[in-house]
């Protein structure tokens, strides 16, 4: 079997998705690309998955049941292979599940499930965790597409024309990212003017992250109009990333967020971990839609 399932909607858009990560590495729409290549040059990811931590944890480490567990960035998911449950044309569902390589690192049973559907100038995913073992199991899911900057004419240079525009006004603070890429308590002011945040590669010395955010949709905004937008279901954080030299522009929604500086605590007491009991799950979902550009 190929490690990349490809998918096709009516109207000939294809989107390719990697079984590693179940991550998208390709979203074509009337013969353009609106996935960042993964030049490695920049940054060698397309659109990864999140799971079960989103952003770095204290001293590279989780704690759960008495015990230290080493934590990637971002956690594991992204690295490792899902099985194929379902296949159509148009989308397909990959799991991933718990095994000796996850335990070394997370020791929990789950069962995280991901559904890519592609249709006419869209790209849709559901995200279904679930838990199968006799305890709760703590986690957090996270979505990091990323898209080619400029993608629609004009420049990325600061006044080149592009822009994020958020469904609601959020607060033009966010907290400062610090060593290891832990959450700091102190803020930095954004020029975001309500609803809108012109977009400049010198902003982004890190991400800026809106935690508690009051939108449910974002919109990367072309100088004429055209944009990526993503609505997202039961993801409570936003963010906004590239690196200054970068061409693209990353628009990321979790459920969690880094640990803070100094944390000590256990993986279910980590600041916006969510906790699922045994049997249960829980549905997020994401929606990407090409406005004036299909």
């Amino acid at each position: 079997m190929s490690d990349v399932v490809e998918l096709r909607a009516s109207d000939g858009s294809t989107a390719r998705i990697a079984l590693t990560g179940a991550e998208p590495v390709s979203w074509r729409a009337g013969g353009r690309e609106y996935l960042w290549s993964g030049d490695p040059e920049h940054w060698n990811r397309h659109a990864p998955w999140l799971f079960p931590v989103v952003g770095a944890s204290a001293g590279g480490l989780i704690r759960a049941g008495g015990n230290t567990y080493p934590m990637a960035q971002h956690g594991f998911a992204r690295d490792l292979t899902f099985a194929v449950v379902e296949r159509r044309d148009d989308s397909v569902t990959l799991r991933l599940t718990d095994g000796d390589e996850t335990r070394a690192h997370y020791p929990f049973a789950f069962r995280l499930d991901i559904t890519a559907r592609i249709r006419p100038a869209g790209l849709d995913f559901t995200v279904t965790v679930g838990n199968p073992g006799g305890t709760a199991l703590p986690y957090a899911v996270g979505f990091h597409p990323a898209f080619p900057w400029p993608f629609a004419g004009g420049t990325r240079a600061a006044g080149g024309g592009y822009a994020v525009e958020f469904e609601a006004a959020e607060t033009p603070r966010v907290p400062e990212v610090g060593a290891g890429g832990l959450l700091v308590r102190e803020e930095r002011e954004v020029p975001l003017d309500g609803r809108l945040l012109p977009l400049d590669p010198a902003l982004f010395t890190e991400a800026l992250v809106f935690r508690n955010a009051r939108s449910r949709w974002l919109r990367f905004a072309g100088p004429e109009g055209a944009a990526i937008r993503m609505a997202v279901e039961d993801f409570p954080h936003l963010a906004v990333w590239t690196k200054p030299t970068a061409p693209f522009l990353s628009l990321e929604c979790w459920t969690g967020h880094a640990d803070w500086a100094g944390f000590a605590g256990t993986l279910a007491e980590r600041d916006s971990q969510r906790s699922l009991p045994p049997g249960a799950s829980a549905r997020h979902a994401v929606r990407l839609d090409l406005e004036g550009l299909s």
